[in-house]
């Protein structure tokens, strides 16, 4: 079924398999993309994949993180996008661009400003964010939020791509609004799971009105919050404390999807988990190299920033694994089994992500009508000739990603690349890979 075209709405792809959202430092530093954003795109479609989902593209202009990530908050970003899109489009590969607002998890910054703070409710996040204290947004605020996506979804279309994506997972700031332990608001924006609903019903409107009718259009969405992993400090502390450790649970998520599907939404990709990264959505190894080294980056930025960092690199490693750690494990197909109870639930595609690599398991989600669409960035990354593996009637790739969670934390930092020393001979093959992804010249 793998190589089974499949459309959604006006859009024909040419197999099941979908590179997702993955993020790099591959735009200028005002967020315009550069040649090395199209190559890197452009390989995966050289490739065989049948549609790229673009990383989340920020439609808040200064609310960005990491810098040289891409932005969409401006009409002069629209036509270096397009002219990517396009060298992709070449290889019969549909292009979906993502947008999306980490709100308060944005974590990082050239200095500490208070737009990075705002969310739902006020409060204090240990593990996400750098600001010191989350403050809540004034409904003039979240107007201004809904306008931006908007005009975010007006660009996207302008761009010449096939579809937009709407995160309102990864605990970004929609996200935020839909889980009643960062949603604590008391006005028509929180309280009830409908008002928790309404900042992304609100956004899906505008969004819809924006790009008309015609013009494909899906929601990322969590299977399960599953609020206690990663372990973390949260305050304040919300009851019924199952609402503090789980967030919303499949019945929540299941409504929220209906009133999608209500919406006139064309498709869902669920994936699962609260915050990025957490286990559920990246399962696989708890990299604490790499969290020490995001942390020590950006200390400077404030006070909780340092003592996260002072913290993290005391800690010895063994412990911090034993606290940290909880949870992280590889599970193939992590997401499958609740991604099956979303298409039951609703009548439109869905697209299931986390933990796939293997042909027979991807074959195997596909025949038992789990999902219609499987989704996958680390696997790709490792091998972004995996299709054609899977062609050749091979299981899985000679050197397979070892889900060691490495790559999505190092791209803050670093180069966008596969950094698990286990699948080269060298540190000097490592690094040619990493670096060949990092082209700045047209290729």
């Amino acid at each position: 079924m793998i190589f089974e075209p499949f459309t959604i709405k006006n859009v024909t792809l040419k197999n099941r398999i979908l590179r997702s959202s993955i993020g790099g430092r591959t735009s200028y530093y005002d967020g315009t993309v550069t040649s090395a954003w199209k190559n890197f795109e452009k390989r995966f479609a050289e490739n065989d994949v049948a549609g790229i989902i673009s990383a989340t593209i920020t439609v808040h202009d200064r609310r960005w993180s990491p810098l040289e990530y891409p932005k969409i908050s401006n009409d002069k970003f629209i036509k270096p996008l397009r002219e990517g899109i396009q060298a992709v489009q070449k290889f019969d590969c549909k292009y979906i661009i993502q947008i999306g607002d980490a709100g308060y998890q944005t974590q990082t910054s050239l200095f500490s400003q208070e737009t990075d703070t705002k969310s739902a409710s006020s409060g204090f996040d240990f593990l996400f964010g750098y600001r010191n204290h989350i403050i809540e947004m004034s409904v003039e605020e979240i107007e201004q939020t809904i306008h931006n996506f908007a005009e975010a979804a007006r660009r996207v279309r302008e761009t010449g791509c096939d579809g937009l994506e709407i995160t309102a997972s990864k605990g970004y700031i929609i996200h935020q609004f839909l889980n009643p332990v960062s949603n604590r608001r008391t006005d028509e924006y929180g309280g009830s799971i409908e008002k928790r609903f309404r900042f992304l019903q609100e956004i899906v409107k505008a969004v819809r009105q924006s790009i008309g009718s015609d013009f494909l259009f899906g929601i990322r969405l969590s299977a399960l919050d599953y609020n206690y992993l990663p372990v973390n400090l949260r305050l304040p502390v919300v009851f019924p404390i199952q609402h503090y450790l789980m967030g919303n649970g499949l019945e929540e998520n299941i409504f929220y999807a209906k009133e999608l599907e209500k919406l006139g939404v064309d498709y869902l990709h669920i994936s699962g988990g609260f915050g990025f990264i957490n286990p559920k959505e990246n399962p696989g190894d708890f990299p604490i190299d790499e969290l020490r080294m995001f942390a020590n980056s950006n200390r400077h930025l404030s006070l909780k920033a340092n003592i996260r960092a002072i913290l993290l690199n005391a800690i010895p490693k063994p412990i911090l694994n034993s606290i940290l750690g909880r949870g992280w494990k590889f599970v193939p197909g992590v997401n499958a089994e609740h991604a099956r109870k979303f298409k039951e639930a609703v009548n439109i595609p869905i697209i299931a992500n986390g933990g796939f690599q293997q042909r027979e398991l991807i074959e195997a989600t596909l025949r038992e009508q789990k999902c219609d669409l499987v989704s996958m960035a680390r696997p790709l990354l490792a091998n972004p000739d995996l299709l054609k593996v899977f062609k050749e009637g091979k299981n899985e790739p000679e050197k397979p990603c070892t889900f060691c969670n490495r790559c999505t934390v190092r791209t803050v930092n670093f180069p966008l690349g596969c950094y698990e020393p286990l699948r080269f001979s060298s540190q000097d093959e490592m690094e040619a890979e990493i670096l060949r992804w990092s082209a700045t010249t047209d290729a």
